[in-house]
């Protein structure tokens, strides 16, 4: 999987002149985060960490990963409407996850009281790592589905431009003009658009539901001004203005400020770290409105580990999508192995095999926003601690996928130049809107590739261990 610039990596005074072109270009695309320092101030900003070269990605492999994003769609909208699958699943997760818990909890009681909501929006990200197995040849692997505040689909609409910059400086002119245009941007934002529509009130506004720390303000700019260009109204409100100015009338319409809120679009709310109690009550607020959340907190619970695992199962995704055997198909061939760690027989097995053998494994607790998967000897000395606990439920294991490296220099603002050992992980964004029982709209709307120096077992862009890339189709 090598890409045509090997010769170019030990060329350093070539590598330090792109070096240079390509941060400037990076900050003048717009490729942009804030600060550590000041993470709610704009006028201290740099440049979010990227690859200096665009990252070879077999495209048979890309095709594929294009190909079953619809089927994944469609998928996380079966799960978010059955009841009885999710209560099922998460059993026993629910009994030692508090987290899991009380979205669970909140779930239960909006479907008592009744749906509010009509118009459904799903914006997922299904990523992917290319496993090298015994025979050598790549293969496509899930790795997992995010189900809510999928990020990057601002900034990654920008890089393209920065590396067929980089690729011309180089003397590559060719090889630039073969990187694919890529604007997640503006997908998720007609999906967006597509829902505020449905709902049916022009004068009601889209409510981007944003963290206290918001260093990660541009990427969801890309998308904001997407809609402000249609005409669409945007604020930004944390979960404490919702608990603070939020209401709903007789109708469960929800206002904020006096403004109607068509729109819910979290970015937020993904860890337990995200609530207290008073993010709680405002979360709950939100679930029982009329407006489209994306996701809806049935979605969100479509998104878990949990469920991943259990979708492995033999006969589960013809019960999920009745009728659709291509659809399964595609979506079965980029299953890794996937393993119960439920209390009995199988789950002791697996567990045993892991303590026993753990660089095959890697061991996944129900949390989004990477960094917090378990490998090796840290994976062992968890497991052996949990191994006879009902806590052990709260995790899956997952085969450790084993993908070939390639060389590239990570750039990242006050960071040393070296050259380093990466790995990739594709990304690709879906987008649909159900109305009713009816789907409106069902679309793949672009991709994002992260790449880390194998050292870093885990983590992403916002994690602060991967950075930005740009496919190069082999």
């Amino acid at each position: 999987m090598a890409a045509p610039w090997e010769d170019v990596l030990r060329n350093k005074p070539a590598i330090q002149e792109a070096v240079t072109v390509a941060v400037d270009a990076a900050l003048l695309e717009g490729v942009l985060m804030r600060t550590e320092g000041e993470p709610n101030a704009s006028d201290v900003v740099n440049y979010a960490p990227f690859t200096l070269l665009p990252s070879a990605v077999p495209s048979a492999l890309f095709e594929q990963a294009y190909a079953v994003q619809q089927d994944f769609n469609l998928l996380v909208d079966a799960i978010s409407q059955n009841k009885e699958f999710l209560e099922h699943t998460l059993a026993s997760t629910i009994q030692v996850d508090d987290f899991t818990a009380q979205l669970f909890r909140i779930h239960k009681q909006v479907l008592e009281e009744g749906l509010a909501q009509s118009v459904f929006l799903g914006i997922n990200r299904s990523d992917y790592m290319f496993d090298c197995g015994v025979d050598g040849k790549p293969a496509l692997k899930q790795i997992e589905i995010n189900t809510i505040a999928a990020s990057f689909g601002g900034l990654t609409s920008r890089t393209v431009a920065v590396h067929r910059r980089v690729l011309k400086v180089l003397g590559k002119s060719e090889e630039a003009s073969r990187l694919l245009p890529n604007n997640p941007s503006k997908g998720l934002a007609l999906g967006i658009a597509k829902a505020w529509e449905l709902y049916g009130s022009q004068s009601a506004v889209v409510m981007f539901l944003v963290e206290e720390v918001q260093r990660n303000i541009f990427d969801q700019r890309c998308v904001e001004n997407e809609l402000w260009n249609r005409n669409i109204r945007v604020i930004r409100k944390r979960f404490r203005d919702v608990f603070e100015k939020g209401s709903l009338d007789y109708a469960k319409r929800l206002y904020m400020d006096g403004q109607e809120v068509a729109v819910v679009y979290y970015r937020e709310g993904y860890v337990p770290e995200n609530y207290n109690q008073q993010n709680w009550e405002a979360r709950l607020l939100l679930e029982r409105s009329r407006a489209v959340k994306c996701p809806d907190i049935a979605t969100q619970l479509a998104g878990t580990k949990k469920v991943q695992q259990e979708l492995s199962q033999p006969g589960m995704l013809e019960r999920l999508l009745p009728g659709r055997a291509e659809a399964v198909a595609r979506i079965r061939a980029t299953f890794a192995g996937l393993y119960s760690l439920d209390m009995g027989e199988e789950g002791d097995k697996i567990a045993a095999t892991a303590i026993a053998d753990p660089n095959r494994f890697v061991l996944k607790p129900q949390r989004e926003g990477g960094g917090n998967n378990l490998y090796g000897e840290e994976l062992r000395q968890v497991l052996e601690k949990i191994r006879d606990s009902p806590e052990r439920t709260s995790y899956i294991l997952m085969d450790k996928i084993k993908p070939q490296p390639s060389m590239n220099y990570l750039l990242r603002a006050h960071s040393p130049l070296e050259v380093s050992e990466c790995i990739s992980e594709l990304g690709i964004f879906g987008v649909y809107v159900r109305q009713g029982k009816e789907m409106v709209m069902n679309e793949a709307a672009g991709h994002l590739l992260r790449t880390k120096a194998i050292q870093h077992a885990d983590g992403g862009v916002a994690a602060g261990v991967a950075v930005l890339d740009t496919p190069y189709l082999v």
